[in-house]
């Protein structure tokens, strides 16, 4: 299901127990980036890994997990998630999770590669799918027991490789998880689809700076870097972040280089001056401002409040 892809570090300095990053390596046989499973399931075939003892990982992958009975309590991005029956937990690529013991949770487990979707649905889906998105969705109740009897149908499709051809096979393994993820966008806390479309072009470019920062936010931190990558005005980007997320581009850079602080600092177990050198910043106090300013920590307590938790 997952595969190690940690390499060594490019900037010649060694990474302290850096959070591993893990690809989408499905059983031989499974096509087509797309897995389907059962916590129950996956928990009995990895009993040993990764919750025992607990530790964060990364993925490059979606996975999405329906809890029908009993509680999950899984880490995203360093915050302890609970997952009641009905809901949902979604860890999109990119972000640190961390798996607690399986408890009495059942419930499908989807895994899939963001290429999975089909270009048209991939747009459709981009408010649900965003890095910022909820980690958790609570489904209004006519939409709960579809939502999981399509998750079922989905799993049930997935065991049947062999039954019908290999393209039928995977046309109606993705047409059902489309479907799925289309009623998900219904969710409180996810933009409207007409929203995120209102302005194709706007989100589209908003799409193309979300892939631009997650290569570049290290180096670049400035709206006009990004500007000039993408070819258009400052104030054309900024207009088409608005339009997604009532954010200005300078507050998203700002927001993914703390995310990246926060995981290095607590997950990773980096220290102040090399996540400042990481991040680009000219001098470690200019990093310990930043960081103090959005959190009301310094980078040393935020640290050491992660390891008091993470013992």
């Amino acid at each position: 299901m997952m595969v190690d892809k940690r390499h060594p570090s490019p900037s010649g300095w060694a990474e302290p127990a850096a959070v591993p990053l893990y690809g989408f390596q499905p059983p031989v046989g499974t096509p087509y980036g797309l897995e389907v499973n059962t916590i129950e399931d996956f928990f009995a075939q990895h009993d040993d890994w990764p919750w025992s003892p607990p530790r964060p990982v990364r993925a490059t992958f979606h996975y999405l997990i329906a809890v029908t009975e009993g509680e999950l309590r899984h880490d995203v991005d360093h915050v302890t998630r609970t997952v009641a029956p009905t809901q949902w937990l979604w860890v999109r690529p990119g972000h640190t999770l961390c798996w607690h013991p399986p408890g009495s949770a059942r419930g499908p487990f989807v895994l899939f590669e963001p290429d999975v979707l089909r270009p048209d649905i991939a747009r459709l889906l981009a408010p649900l799918t965003a890095h910022d998105a909820p980690a958790v969705l609570g489904p209004q109740a006519d939409d709960a027991a579809w939502l999981q009897q399509t998750a079922l149908q989905l799993l049930d499709e997935h065991r049947a490789l062999g039954r019908r051809s290999l393209d039928i096979h995977h046309a109606l393994r993705r047409s059902l998880l489309e479907s799925l993820l289309l009623r998900l966008t219904n969710v409180p806390g996810i933009a409207p689809i007409g929203t995120a479309t209102a302005g194709t072009g706007r989100t589209d470019r908003y799409g193309r700076f979300l892939d631009a920062l997650e290569l570049h936010f290290r180096e670049l931190h400035q709206a006009a870097d990004y500007a000039e990558l993408l070819g258009c005005s400052v104030r054309t980007l900024s207009r088409a972040a608005r339009d997604v997320t009532g954010k200005g581009v300078r507050e998203l850079i700002d927001e993914r280089r703390l995310l990246e602080a926060r995981r290095l600092l607590g997950g990773a177990r980096w220290d102040a001056r090399t996540v400042a050198v990481h991040l680009g910043f000219s001098d470690p106090a200019n990093f310990g401002r930043f960081f103090r300013d959005r959190t009301g920590l310094t980078p040393a307590a935020f640290a050491a409040r992660e390891a008091r938790t993470g013992a």
